[in-house]
This record gives C-alpha cells, sequence and structure tokens, in this order.
C-alpha cells in the first residue's frame, strides 16, 4: 500500500484541479456522518489535545477515514498542531488501497473549500487578500484563494508578527514571475484594523478564542473566509460581523453544532439558522444564492467535512495508481 507524503500531494492535487473535484463532489452522492470529537488529557498540559475521526463513502466505489490529532501546545514546541493518518479503501472488498500525511490532505483541501466558497460568495474582481494567521494553513489558503480571483496583493498579520515577517518574505522567494500566471505581492500587515479595511477578501485560520475580526472594522463588498474556528469555545469573529453578514457555512450540521463562530451568535438570537442561505452542497447544486449585491459582506464558515477528504483523496489515487 503506497503512502503520500505532504510534497507528493501537493504535486497531485493542484488546487484549480481540486476545487473543482470538491465542486463536483458536493454536487454529487456522498454519505458523511458527523465527524467525532474526542478530548484527550496531556501530560504536563492544562489544556486537552483532540481526537477527530473523520469517515466518508461514495456510491460505491471508495471510503475513507482520517484520524487527527490536534495538539495546541504544539505550536510552543516548534511542532505541527494537526498531526494524522488517512486511509482510502476500496468498497466492493474492503481493502485499504492509499495512505497519506493527513495534515496536508486536510490543508490542501480545507483551502481548496475556502476557495470553492469563494466563486459563490467573493466579488470577482477582489484583488488584496488578508491572511490572518501564520501557520501551516496560511500559504495554502493564499495559493488557493489566488487561483480562483486575480489576486494582486497579500497581507498577513499575525499575533507574532516576526511569523508573519518571516513568511511574507519566503512566500515572496518562493514566486517565478516567468513560470507563475498567479503573481502578487505579498507583505506583513503593518495594523490589523487598517489591514481589515483595505481587504476584498479576508480569510481567518488561527486556534483563537477571542474574536480578531470586530464586525465594525469590516466595509461594504468585503467577503470573510473563518477557517479556524473548530470548537464551540474558538471565536474568529464576533457578534457585530456575523449581524452585518450574509452568512454561509460549508455544512449546516456541523457549524451549528462546532464551530462557536456559528453556535455563540446562534444561542443569543443574533443569528437565525434559517437565515444561513446555504451551504456548500446547495451552493454547488444551484439551489441557493450565493453573492447577491457587490455591497454585500459576506461570511463563509469552514468547519471541514470528511467528504472533502475523501474527494481528495480519490482524486490522489486517480492519478497514482
Amino acid at each position: 500500500m503506497q503512502f503520500l507524503d505532504a510534497g507528493r500531494l501537493a504535486e497531485l492535487l493542484p488546487f484549480p484541479e481540486l476545487i473543482e473535484g470538491l465542486r463536483q463532489a458536493f454536487a454529487g452522492n456522498y454519505s458523511v456522518p458527523l465527524r467525532h470529537h474526542h478530548e484527550y488529557s496531556i501530560p504536563g498540559e492544562a489544556e486537552p489535545g483532540t481526537l477527530l475521526l473523520m469517515p466518508a463513502w461514495d456510491d460505491g466505489q471508495y471510503f475513507g477515514v482520517k484520524l487527527v490529532a490536534v495538539s495546541p501546545h504544539n505550536r510552543h514546541q516548534g511542532l505541527p498542531t494537526i498531526q494524522g493518518i488517512y486511509t482510502l479503501f476500496e468498497t466492493q472488498n474492503g481493502t485499504p488501497i492509499l495512505q497519506m500525511d493527513a495534515k496536508a490532505l486536510t490543508n490542501l483541501r480545507t483551502a481548496a473549500a475556502s476557495a470553492l466558497a469563494s466563486t459563490f460568495l467573493s466579488r470577482r474582481n477582489s484583488r488584496t487578500l488578508l491572511m490572518i494567521g501564520t501557520g501551516a494553513l496560511a500559504p495554502c489558503l493564499i495559493r488557493a484563494h489566488a487561483a480562483v480571483r486575480p489576486i494582486e496583493r497579500v497581507v498577513i498579520w499575525g499575533r507574532n508578527t516576526e511569523k508573519a515577517d518571516k513568511l511574507a518574505t519566503r512566500l515572496q522567494s518562493l514566486q517565478h514571475p516567468v513560470s507563475s500566471t498567479l503573481q502578487y505581492s505579498i507583505t506583513p500587515a503593518p495594523s490589523l484594523p487598517s489591514a481589515i479595511a483595505a481587504a476584498d477578501i479576508i480569510s481567518c485560520a488561527t486556534l483563537s478564542v477571542n474574536p480578531l475580526i470586530p464586525g465594525q472594522w469590516l466595509q461594504p463588498g468585503q467577503h470573510v473566509d473563518l477557517v479556524g474556528s473548530y470548537k464551540p469555545n474558538m471565536r474568529e469573529a464576533d457578534d457585530e460581523a456575523i449581524r452585518r453578514a450574509t452568512v454561509y457555512v460549508d455544512t449546516m450540521e456541523g457549524a451549528l453544532k462546532e464551530t462557536g463562530d456559528i453556535a455563540a451568535p446562534v444561542k443569543r438570537g443574533i443569528l437565525h439558522p434559517e437565515n444561513i442561505p446555504g451551504d456548500l452542497f446547495s451552493l454547488c447544486r444551484e439551489e441557493a444564492p450565493g453573492r447577491q449585491s457587490e455591497d454585500a459582506i459576506t461570511i463563509f464558515k469552514s468547519v471541514g467535512l470528511a467528504l472533502e477528504d475523501l474527494a481528495a483523496a480519490k482524486m490522489a489515487w486517480e492519478k497514482v495508481r
């Protein structure tokens, strides 16, 4: 059985292809149980780790499951916060056929899902992207958003300014003007309020428990991509941002239960589930409207779905088998 590491997955799953693959998957027929969360204590750490189990299967060809350990304290030790493994099975005989680095798979498919949502929700002429967060997901989100919109300027903000500076420098150095058709400047943000005010798309991927995006800072026409809040006690945007925006989610079931960015405003009556126009299923099936005006503020809340893992794993398998 083959194992695909991060480098091989990046080669096999270029964002334009992966985004289109996810579009087809959300419009297709998959079974996706709600993912399992299990907290476990970590010796010497006050905050527990989280074990995620995410299964999914299609209409009879493949099924897969992702096992992921989320260890928040790892970021203080120079270790990945998310680690795990994904296994793809052939349905007919239940044979495991492929394994891959779950962190790399998660980063790629999560960024692709955000970019897919952006095709429905951001303005077509969006040219400035603000990336809030400096973790492993940030470079993927930047590349994915730039694959669907004519991004010319990327600004990176992090609570650790040194990390933001280093990431901007590293990503700028990786660009190849001769071979790449998606060129954009990459600089650190001098301040978060001014960076938010100037952005067309704001992508946020952090482990913050306190909102980083106040609604009073948002401007008409902006699209906000919330990726990091995966537990009820986490927030990346405050209640005012939710109140001012038209909110979409990747999956209604997961968003209403798992993320503080949605569950908390719903509990307080600020957001009503029936006022969420759609999720990625209804958007991709053309059952729900996307952006309705140039001045609207839109928010997409990504929780993560095993369907995305399976669709990406199938695409990788079709290329290597």
